[in-house]
């Protein structure tokens, strides 16, 4: 073989794709030795074998160096056959330490070859460094050599696959967690399409959708898109009806059909479930490659842990609804004995989120606050009609009567262990509190105060002010505001006060959006002025 042979014939060795007909990548190995000859022999001995239908691909490096600076771009090495002996008595061994010390790399089969075996003994080597074979370059025949590559590349196989299901197995667990955080379908759909992008490293055009259903009577509603990815995005909350392709509504009905519900032909695939409440969830998705019996394992496991999210979430769905349902009840009993106006504790509601949202609460926080702000007056149940609907001044003694709505209030609701329901406990008992400490019933002053409380009390003072009340007529909007200015600080957290002052034009729009058409002084359409007045 001449010098311009060789050199040939390793730029054509350094080509690592794969052989004509075989669709997947090669294995890559990686030959490390200060010979060529021993490279051009490997290549030539190995070249046109296959194991498990993948052509052998090789990598070359001369040195240890240059095989470190290999091992950095390529971390999908299957085997290497390193010399031992190179710039030093010891390179190869040194290697060897640097890959599975340094580059944690316990992946790569190491196979140790050596034309010097005095160098390096045998029983030494392989008990102090963590290679899988030690052979002298003068026994390795074609046999020979096939066998051991073969039988390295199956280690291979078997430890990578391993390590594949426990990083499955990971992204299983993970995404379970960020499932079961989710607090809403919209959430929920979106965090199970990106975890099962993450589990399956999936293209981004995939669709999740949900259909509610009326299990008792089996008819069923609309499926609407929730959650989408790549072109599927346009049909976010529009029915599924709408999605372009015979192939997603084939895969759908076809999953729907299917006893586990799931499945997958041709990189299509789609999955079903069915609620114990009767709700139907669609998921489909479309994979760059086949799936294997390890990933439908995965996925098994990742949809069992969706059902029961799913579950958990409308089973959690019924109780907060009959939870805001006897809210509601009580808000409703409490505005037919007041003398207010009907929509006094609608008004506070929307005043609450609003503010609960310009505070930075997140908005499920900021929804259940609204629902209950509802039962903020609850304890006023237990008043005389003739405190609650006095025209005139009250007494110091009557005074204490109305005082004590707070504590009977929060008697009521501090029992239950509902979030929702302590919630509005915690309101009932603290939206009565000043921030500067004057306020009743614990004298609590500043940052005591919870948030929850503090915030209520300033939406339920601005609706006080500006609507007529049986003991004063309606303020207006210059008052209001200058009042709340005033206050700042005093009875009021002044950050709040900020955020009211800052928003009030959206303040003002949601009483004029749920006032009462007797319990105002002026029009919509003055209130809506800049600067409006209401008349005395």
């Amino acid at each position: 073989m001449t010098d311009n042979d060789e050199i040939l014939f390793k730029e054509e060795e350094r080509q690592a794709g794969p052989a004509p007909g075989t669709a997947e990548e090669p294995w890559k190995i990686l030959i490390v030795d200060d010979e060529a000859d021993v490279h051009s022999v490997t290549v030539y001995m190995l070249s046109g074998q296959e194991y498990h239908g993948r052509a052998f691909g090789f990598l070359h490096a001369y040195s240890a160096e240059e095989a470190k600076a290999v091992l950095r771009e390529h971390d999908d090495i299957a085997v290497i056959l390193l010399d031992v002996v190179m710039e030093t008595d010891d390179s190869g061994l040194q290697l060897v330490r640097h890959i599975r010390e340094e580059l944690r790399n316990l992946a790569v089969r190491i196979i140790l070859r050596t034309g010097q075996p005095g160098k390096a003994p045998a029983a030494k080597v392989i008990l102090e460094y963590d290679i899988d074979d030690y052979k002298e370059k003068t026994e390795l025949t074609l046999e020979k050599m096939l066998v051991t590559i073969v039988s390295a590349l199956r280690s291979y196989s078997f430890i990578t696959t391993i390590e594949d299901n426990r990083q499955g197995l990971k992204r299983i667990i993970e995404a379970s967690s960020d499932i079961f955080e989710r607090q809403s379908l919209q959430k929920l759909g979106c965090g199970v399409l990106s975890q099962l992008t993450a589990i399956l490293q999936l293209r981004k055009d995939a669709v999740y959708s949900h259909a509610s259903g009326l299990a008792a009577s089996g008819i069923k509603g609309r499926s609407i898109v929730l959650a989408a990815t790549g072109e599927f995005c346009e049909f976010v909350e529009r029915p599924i009806e709408d999605v372009r392709g015979e192939t997603v509504h084939k895969a759908l009905d076809r999953a729907r059909s299917r006893a586990h519900g799931f499945y997958c032909e041709d990189g299509k695939c789609a999955w079903y479930f069915k609620s114990r409440t009767g709700s139907e969830n669609f998921l489909y998705f479309e994979v760059g490659r086949e799936l294997d019996e390890n990933d439908h394992d995965l996925l098994e496991l990742f949809f069992t842990n969706v059902s029961l999210a799913f579950d958990n979430l409308f089973l959690n769905k019924g109780i907060e609804d009959t939870q805001k349902e006897v809210i509601f009840h009580i808000a409703e009993t409490m505005e037919c004995r007041s003398a207010e106006t009907g929509s006094h504790v609608r008004r506070v509601s929307e005043y609450v989120r609003l503010m609960a949202l310009k505070y930075g609460l997140p908005e499920e926080e900021a929804e259940m606050l609204k629902i209950a702000s509802t039962a903020h007056d609850l304890g006023k149940i237990g008043i005389p009609d003739s405190i609650l609907n006095k025209p005139g001044p009250l007494t110091p003694a009557e005074f204490e009567v109305i005082k004590s709505h707070v504590r009977r209030g929060y008697e009521l609701l501090s029992r239950s262990t509902s979030p929702i329901i302590q919630t509005a406990a915690r309101i009932v008992l603290l939206h009565h509190e000043r921030w500067d400490g004057n306020g009743y019933p614990q004298g609590l002053r500043e940052e005591e105060i919870h948030v929850h409380g503090r915030i209520v009390a300033v939406a339920d003072v601005f609706d006080a002010l500006s609507n007529k009340r049986v003991y004063h007529e309606a303020w207006n909007w210059d008052q209001v505001f200058a009042h709340f200015l005033e206050e700042s600080g005093r009875h009021f957290d002044p950050c709040l006060v900020d955020i009211l002052l800052e928003n009030r034009e959206e303040f003002m729009a949601i009483w004029e959006q749920y006032h009462d058409e007797c319990g105002v002084c002026y029009t919509a359409r003055e209130a809506a002025r800049d600067g409006a007045n209401r008349p005395e």
